[in-house]
C-alpha cells in the first residue's frame, strides 16, 4: 500500500517540509469523536445498500470504536506525514483490521467528511452554549429578584440620568442574552444539515442512501447541492457573527462590573475568589475576571474577521484554504464557553452596596425630568417646562443644593404653578413607581418581566 492515498499519481515523495506545512492534525485531532461516529454511520449505510457486506461493516465499526478508545485514553500516536485526523484513523484502521479498512472510504471524500465533522462539532458546541445562556439568564433573574427594591442611577453618556431599579438593569442584560440564545438556536438550524454523500463535489456513482446516514447521525436535513455541501462554511460565519455579538454583551457587562467595583463608584464588591491582587501594591483588589472577558472579546472578533477573509475569494468548490477554518472556530467556541462558565459562577457572588447606589441616585439632579413632568401635569407645555427646570437646576447648582432641597418659595420663583405636592414627585420611590409605561422601570413592570422570564426559562 502507498503511504498516501494519492501516491499512485506522484513520482516523488512529499517533502517533509511540505508535510509539516500542510499538516492540520494538531488542530483537527479534536474532531476524532465526530469523524469516527460519521465513519461508522457511513459504513452501516454502505452495508444497507449492498456496497459492502454486513460482516465488513461490522469489522469496520468494531475497528473504529477500538480506535476511539485509544484516542480517548491518549494512547494514539500522531504523525504529521498523515496530515489530518481522517488519514490517521484510516491508517490505524488498516493496521488493526487489515485490507477491509480500504473499503471505508468508498463513496465519500475528505471534502464531505471534514464538512460533516465540523458540523457535528459545532452542533454539539451550540447546544452547550445555548444551555449555558439558559444558566446565565437564570442567574440574572435571580439577581433581579434579590434586588427588586434596590434603586441606582441609570446612565446615558456615562452621566447620571434617571433613577432605575437595579433589577431593571439586570433584566436589560437578560434581554441581550436572550437575543443571543435565539441567534444561536437559529444558527443551529443551518448547522444541522448533513453534507456527507456529496463526495469531492459532484456526488458519487454508488447507490448511497444519504437520508439513512442522516437518520443515523441525527441530522434533520441533508445538503441539497453537492458543490455547496463541500464548500459551504456559512454556518461557521454565522456562528462567529453570533458569538461576536454575544461577546459584545459580555464585554459591556464586564465594563460595568469593572467600573462599579472601582473606588469611584463603589457600587459592588467582587468576591475574593473572583479577583486578584497586586504583586507590589498590598491594598489592591483587581477585577481581573471582567477585564479578561472584556479583553477576550477581541479574540472572537478576530476569529470572525479571519474566517470572513478566508472565504471571501474562494471559487467553488473545496479549496485547501478551508483547512484554516478550524482554528478560528475552535478558538471562538472555547473562548465564549469559558466566558459563559466563569460569569455564571462569578455573578451570584457579587456583593451589592445598596446604600452607595441609592446615594448616587439621590444627587446630580436625577429628578429634573420628573419636575418637568410635574409642570406638564399643571398645564405647562413640555418645552417650556424643560426650560423652567433648566433655570431651577442652574440656581440649585449655585446654591449647592439638589432640586428637592430647594424651598417651595425658591421653586415658585421659576413657576407659580408649583405647589407643595411637588416634593412627593421628586422622591426616588415616586420616580420609580410612576414609570409604568411598558418596559419601564416601575416595580410592577420589573416584577412582571421577571415572571415572564422565569416562564420562558421553564421555572
Amino acid at each position: 500500500m502507498s503511504e498516501k492515498p494519492w501516491d499512485g499519481r506522484f513520482a516523488e515523495r512529499t517533502d517533509t517540509s511540505v508535510e509539516a506545512f500542510t499538516a492540520s492534525i494538531q488542530t483537527d485531532k479534536r474532531l476524532y469523536p465526530y469523524d469516527i461516529e460519521g465513519s461508522v454511520a457511513h459504513c452501516r449505510m454502505l452495508a444497507k445498500v449492498g456496497v459492502i457486506s454486513d460482516d465488513e461493516a461490522g469489522a469496520l465499526s468494531e475497528g473504529l470504536w477500538a480506535i476511539k478508545r485509544e484516542l480517548d485514553q491518549g494512547k494514539f500516536q500522531f504523525d504529521d506525514s498523515l496530515e489530518d485526523i481522517h488519514m490517521h484513523i484510516e491508517a490505524r484502521l488498516l493496521q488493526t483490521i487489515g485490507k477491509v479498512a480500504q473499503k471505508l472510504h468508498t463513496g465519500r471524500s475528505r471534502n464531505d467528511q471534514v464538512a460533516l465533522d465540523v458540523r457535528m462539532f459545532l452542533r454539539e458546541a451550540l447546544l452547550r452554549i445555548i444551555q449555558g445562556l439558559v444558566d446565565l439568564r437564570r442567574v440574572l433573574t435571580n439577581l433581579a429578584e434579590q434586588h427588586i427594591d434596590v434603586i441606582m442611577p441609570g446612565y446615558t453618556h456615562l452621566q447620571r440620568a434617571q433613577p432605575v431599579l437595579l433589577a431593571h438593569h439586570w433584566m436589560a442584560y437578560y434581554e441581550m442574552f436572550t437575543r443571543d440564545a435565539d441567534r444561536f438556536a437559529d444558527c443551529l438550524k443551518r448547522t444541522n444539515v448533513m453534507p456527507l454523500g456529496a463526495a469531492a463535489l459532484a456526488g458519487t456513482t454508488y447507490p448511497i442512501d444519504r437520508h439513512h446516514t442522516a437518520e443515523l447521525l441525527h441530522f434533520p436535513h441533508i445538503a441539497a447541492n453537492s458543490i455547496d455541501a463541500v464548500s459551504d462554511r456559512d454556518f461557521i460565519l454565522e456562528f462567529l457573527s453570533a458569538a461576536s455579538i454575544c461577546m459584545v454583551h459580555f464585554s459591556r457587562m464586564s465594563e460595568e462590573l469593572v467600573l462599579w467595583s472601582s473606588s469611584e463608584f463603589r457600587f459592588i464588591e467582587l468576591a475574593d475568589a473572583f479577583a486578584t491582587g497586586s504583586s507590589i501594591m498590598p491594598q489592591k483588589k483587581n477585577p481581573d475576571i471582567p477585564e479578561l472577558i472584556r479583553g477576550k472579546t477581541g479574540r472572537v472578533f478576530g476569529d470572525l474577521i479571519a474566517m470572513l477573509t478566508l472565504m471571501k475569494s474562494l471559487p467553488l468548490a473545496y479549496n485547501r484554504d478551508m483547512q484554516e477554518d478550524k482554528p478560528p472556530l475552535f478558538d471562538a467556541v472555547d473562548t465564549l464557553q469559558s466566558c459563559l462558565d466563569i460569569t455564571v459562577k462569578m455573578l451570584p457572588t457579587i456583593t451589592i452596596k445598596t446604600d452607595a447606589m441609592r446615594r448616587a441616585a439621590s444627587i446630580g439632579f436625577l429628578n429634573a425630568t420628573d419636575m418637568a413632568d410635574y409642570l406638564v401635569g399643571q398645564g405647562v407645555p413640555f418645552r417650556s417646562a424643560h426650560a423652567i427646570v433648566g433655570h431651577a437646576v442652574a440656581f440649585a447648582l449655585e446654591q449647592g443644593k439638589e432640586l428637592h432641597e430647594l424651598t417651595l418659595k425658591e421653586l415658585q420663583a421659576f413657576s407659580k404653578v408649583i405647589q407643595n405636592d411637588i416634593f412627593d414627585h421628586l422622591t426616588l420611590e415616586q420616580m420609580i413607581s410612576r414609570r409604568q409605561s411598558t418596559g419601564g422601570t416601575s416595580s410592577d413592570n420589573v416584577r412582571a418581566a421577571i415572571e415572564a422570564a422565569n416562564r420562558q426559562l421553564g421555572r
